[in-house]
């Protein structure tokens, strides 16, 4: 036998089951309080990135997929072989050409660092 509210039929309890059912799970939603909804960004206030510069992060990213680990350490030879082997385009070959003769590099951040486009150094986020 199933238990059902004496006050309310079938259908206006699973309607209210419903609309609590945000509360009970702790999901935003339902009859959320107006003070706990976040306000969009005012027209003359500018929109939030958690990302800086995430442009420069897809390009090292997009770098990084041709330098084979085989290859590190290595030098500027055995890193053009590795990208090579791995079909890298002729943007990220001539990248490589630049880098300086006689260097070994142990990770993509310290090429992309020789190559003037950013630290060497992670920084915490």
């Amino acid at each position: 036998m199933e238990r059902v509210s004496s006050k309310h039929g079938r259908r206006l309890d699973e309607e209210l089951k419903h609309e609590v059912r945000g509360h009970e799970q702790g999901i935003a939603g339902g009859r959320a309080e107006e003070w706990r909804v976040p306000e969009p960004a005012g027209e003359d206030e500018p929109e939030v990135s958690r990302v800086p510069n995430a442009d420069a992060g897809a390009d090292l990213s997009r770098f990084g997929r041709y330098i084979g680990l085989s290859s590190m350490p290595g030098d500027r030879e055995a890193l053009r072989r590795g990208a090579e082997t791995l079909g890298a385009p002729d943007d990220v070959l001539g990248d490589l050409d630049r880098l300086p003769d006689g260097v070994q590099f142990h990770t993509v951040t310290e090429i992309w660092a020789a190559l003037g486009r950013g630290s060497a150094d992670r920084r915490p986020d």
